[in-house]
């Protein structure tokens, strides 16, 4: 007996058997047909009709045991060129082929595109560009879709759609002079969004308007060291009206205050001195001096001189004389004199006072 491995169905008795398998898909024609892929995992002949079609436009499309319904969309690849229509009714893969072309003439064509007529269509009729200004500059039926929309209000254009229209609206100026602006949204819809922004050193910003620019001069240090600003009105209309402000409390709008301080301007030296003050600032106090007219090396600082020397208040005479300095100056020393009731008279010390009565005999 003879028997086939892989089929225990399959013997005979003292012959060969003739054949143990069979390949379904060796079959003529294939059980799946064309555009499909065929398996047979088990060809012993008992195994009927357990091949396996697969589409080989989708391979995850399959059928056992029959061909697959394999779809194929003819037009998906644009066989019939950009201005005519393209219709696949059938897309089974066993129907390539029955693609249908028309051109906007009404002309068709299976399976390749139309031979369409040369004809005239304006596509502007039709108001495409919605109110737009349309321009259709080839109006052959061979050239659809070609036609150009451009805003009639802002600025735009587009071919083969109605166009986008932007308008901005910085472009009018409406901030004026010292202020930037900005339109972020140039949209028909959005209009009076602008943004006004004032220019440094001013501050200051408004939607839809010009914005109102507040200017602080003070921050621009106009009153320089040493002394305090204030800008009491900050609008733009308002210039050079800050106020400087020295440590000592001298004030100047519109520019630095003098905080000079001359000391002389008292006459802290009085009558018969010259008075000189060199650093007049407000932070150089007490530095003045005052010089003798009689006597100019003698100078003294923060008060007055000593010009004079009155050399009788030392007493330099005897008891019941009489003291008199003349010219009481420091350079004219030991000039006093010293006078007695009797009239004796000695210069630069006591005088002899005594009478010798034997003198006259």
């Amino acid at each position: 007996t003879c028997t086939c491995d892989n089929d225990a169905t399959l013997s005979t008795i003292g012959v060969k058997v003739g054949s143990c398998t069979e390949d379904e898909c060796s079959l003529v024609p294939s059980p799946c047909g064309s555009g499909q892929k065929c398996e047979d995992p088990n060809t012993a002949k008992s195994s009927k009709f357990d091949y396996i079609c697969t589409c080989d436009s989708d391979p995850s499309v399959t059928e056992t045991g029959k061909a697959a319904i394999c779809e194929i969309d003819e037009c998906s690849s644009a066989p019939c060129g950009g201005t005519q229509t393209c219709l696949d009714s059938n897309k089974g893969a066993n129907s390539l082929g029955d693609f249908e072309c028309s051109c906007p003439t009404g002309v068709k064509k299976i399976g390749a595109p139309a031979t369409c007529a040369m004809g005239n269509k304006d596509e502007c009729v039709t108001d495409p560009c919605n109110g737009q200004q349309c321009i259709d500059p080839d109006t052959t039926d061979t050239a659809l879709g070609d036609f150009i929309c451009t805003c009639t209000t802002g600025k735009g254009s587009a071919t083969g759609q109605a166009a986008t229209c932007e308008i901005d609206e910085c472009e009018a100026n409406p901030c004026g002079v010292g202020q930037s602006c900005m339109d972020a949204d140039k949209s028909l819809l959005a209009s009076g969004d602008f943004v006004c922004t004032c220019d440094t050193p001013a501050t200051g910003t408004a939607t839809g308007k010009a914005a109102t620019c507040d200017v602080d001069e003070c921050t621009q240090s106009p009153c320089g060291v040493d002394q305090s600003c204030l800008d009491a009105d900050t609008s733009s209309a308002s210039s050079l009206d800050f106020t400087c402000t020295c440590k000592n409390g001298v004030t100047a709008t519109g520019g630095p205050a003098t905080c000079e301080v001359d000391e002389c301007s008292s006459s802290p030296c009085g009558t018969g001195q010259s008075c000189d003050d060199p650093d007049k600032s407000y932070t150089s106090q007490h530095d003045f001096t005052c010089t003798c007219d009689s006597d100019p090396s003698i100078v003294q600082v923060d008060a007055p001189a000593v010009c004079s020397k009155d050399e009788c208040a030392s007493q330099p005479c005897e008891a019941g004389q009489t003291c008199v300095d003349p010219k009481q100056t420091r350079d004219s020393l030991n000039d006093f004199t010293c006078t007695c009731n009797n009239g004796v008279v000695a210069t630069g010390g006591a005088a002899t006072c005594e009478i010798d009565e034997c003198a006259s005999s």
